[in-house]
């Protein structure tokens, strides 16, 4: 039987909310190094070991997202790799998603192709609607078409 998911004390949670709520405003504003600012300090609040909290990988998946948008591949790809080892990660299509985008970046094909066909399998091809059209079509060089013929 897995442990219940720890809690984090109520001051920091909400401390780690607002921190995240001013991210998210500043990233629709299109300020994204300033929003990634406020995720890395939300991150930073929660206690060790931070693959404890649930907390961590929304937040490892928005510093990820955030580098991403920058064309920081590098880091991106630490962060979202971080966050696999958070809960509720593994299975979360967007992050797999993200991180197979980077490692598609970063030249790293194989692992990128491994994290795209995860979120595919998860998602379908809704998950690309809103991406580089480049991420899909490498996915269909590395995998079998589905049963129907369609993508």
């Amino acid at each position: 039987m897995s442990e219940p998911l720890l809690e984090l004390p109520t001051h920091i949670c909400e401390k780690v909310l607002q921190l995240s709520e001013q991210g998210n405003g500043l990233a629709d504003q299109g300020k994204l190094r300033e929003a990634l600012k406020e995720f890395i300090s939300a991150l930073d609040l929660l206690p060790a070991p931070i693959t404890e909290w649930e907390a961590a990988t929304w937040l490892l998946g928005s510093i990820g997202d955030l580098n991403f948008q920058l064309q920081a591949y590098e880091h991106a790809a630490r962060a979202l790799a971080d966050a696999m080892h958070c809960p509720g990660a593994i299975g979360n299509p967007f992050l797999h998603l993200r991180l197979g985008q980077c490692r598609f970046e970063l030249g790293d094909t194989r692992r990128a192709a491994d994290e795209l066909t995860r979120a595919y399998a998860i998602e379908g091809k809704d998950i690309f609607a809103n991406e580089d059209p480049k991420y899909f079509a490498f996915l269909k060089t590395v995998i079998d078409p589905p049963a129907s013929g369609e993508w």
